[in-house]
Parts: structure tokens; C-alpha cells; sequence
């Protein structure tokens, strides 16, 4: 595809990562999914402030531990090249320093690269749809490795419903449109959902009502 070409109106994204294997195995991914299109990829970050100019894509993907000048000037960086694109963050690592100085610098997403696919796509369609979302593995509470399954267990069945449109990255007028509810009362659930999970965001969200989706 030319650079700046959307004859199908998809997310046009821009994958930098130095971790060839996963960056490839990351596109193939997003590709599977019906209106995202990877434009083009880069494995440093001067290669991608580079792309991200040529191709001025609509999102970019852009991992934290690359050799080279640092997170902070490659954001910086993509984002002089690219002043459209909305950028989210990859990484292995959770730093809160790092991640609010990414936030102010104009990042708006952090995740963790452990995080789900339906997690990533959907902080994809949030990206572009205004929204910044975090997700960062959390620390069990307990001596146990299982997580609570009570706070999901409370959500009543049109929460899950709502959960499920939500998990596919629609946004509150659109899940709206398809439950036949108005944008408010979305909103009004998801404040629900909100305090019944102790979720801190629509994808932190996602991820607590996973075991709830995966039997």
C-alpha cells in the first residue's frame, strides 16, 4: 500500500519492534482482524520515526526496550513525523515512572506485551477512538497463582453482554446501537462493571472477565 492510501477506511497501523519473530507474529496477528491494516514495520527506533513519516500511519505500535536513543525521544520522534498518528506503547516491564512520562510525552496506550490479543486489539480501536488505556499485569494478592473469580461472578448477564461488544473494541455509541440502549446507559454500566471488578479502564476490564470467556 502507497504511503497515506485508505481506499477501505482500515486502522492503518505501524509496528516498530526489534524482536523480529515477534514483530512479524504481532502484524500477522493484526492483520486477522477485520478493518486494521499494517502499513509498515521497523525494528529500531529511527526506522520508525522514519516509516511512521512515509507512511503517516493512523496508530503505531511502538516497544519501549529498543537499542538506540530511548523510549521517550522515539515517541517524541514518531510523533514530529507523524503528528495524526496515535501511538501506543509496548513493553515487558512495569516502570510508572516511565509509563506517566510516556503518557505526558503524548503516548496513549501502555501495554504489557503479555496482555491478550483481544486486549490489544481493543486498545487499538480505543486509541482511535479518543481514548488512553493502560494494561499492566497485576500482582496476585495472594500466595495462591489463581486469580478472584468473585468480583467477575457478580456481573449480571446484560454486563457480560456488554463486556463482550466491548472486548471486540466497539465504542459506547456503537455497543449502544447494538444492545438498542442509549450512549448513557452504556456508560452507566460500564461504571457498574467498573466498581463491581475494581477495574481502572475499559481493557483492564477485558482482561478480569477473561476466564468468564475462555471455557
Amino acid at each position: 500500500m502507497s504511503a497515506g492510501a485508505d481506499t477501505s477506511g482500515d486502522i492503518r497501523v505501524l509496528a516498530v519492534d526489534d524482536h523480529r519473530l515477534l514483530r512479524e507474529a504481532l502484524c500477522d496477528l493484526l492483520e486477522m482482524y477485520e478493518g486494521l491494516t499494517v502499513v509498515a514495520q521497523a525494528d529500531d527506533g529511527p526506522s520508525g520515526v522514519r516509516m511512521a513519516g512515509l507512511h503517516r500511519p493512523d496508530l503505531v505500535l511502538l516497544d519501549v526496550e529498543m537499542p538506540g536513543p530511548g523510549p521517550l525521544a522515539n515517541l517524541r520522534g514518531v510523533r514530529q513525523a507523524a503528528p495524526e498518528a496515535r501511538i501506543i506503547m509496548l513493553t515487558m516491564h512495569d516502570n510508572r515512572q516511565l509509563i506517566d512520562s510516556l503518557l505526558s510525552a503524548g503516548a496513549v496506550g501502555y501495554l504489557h506485551k503479555e496482555a491478550d490479543r483481544e486486549v490489544l486489539v481493543a486498545a487499538i480501536r480505543s486509541a482511535m477512538a479518543g481514548g488512553t488505556t493502560m494494561f499492566l499485569p497485576r500482582t496476585p494478592s495472594g500466595s495462591g497463582p489463581e486469580r478472584e473469580p468473585a468480583p467477575a461472578d457478580t456481573l449480571t448477564l446484560r454486563e457480560r453482554e456488554l463486556m463482550e461488544l466491548v472486548a471486540q473494541g466497539l465504542s459506547n455509541r456503537q455497543i449502544g446501537t447494538r444492545l438498542g440502549i442509549t450512549e448513557g446507559t452504556v456508560k452507566r454500566h460500564l461504571r457498574n462493571i467498573f466498581d463491581k471488578l475494581g477495574a481502572t479502564s475499559r481493557l483492564d476490564a477485558v482482561n478480569r472477565v477473561q476466564p468468564l470467556r475462555r471455557y
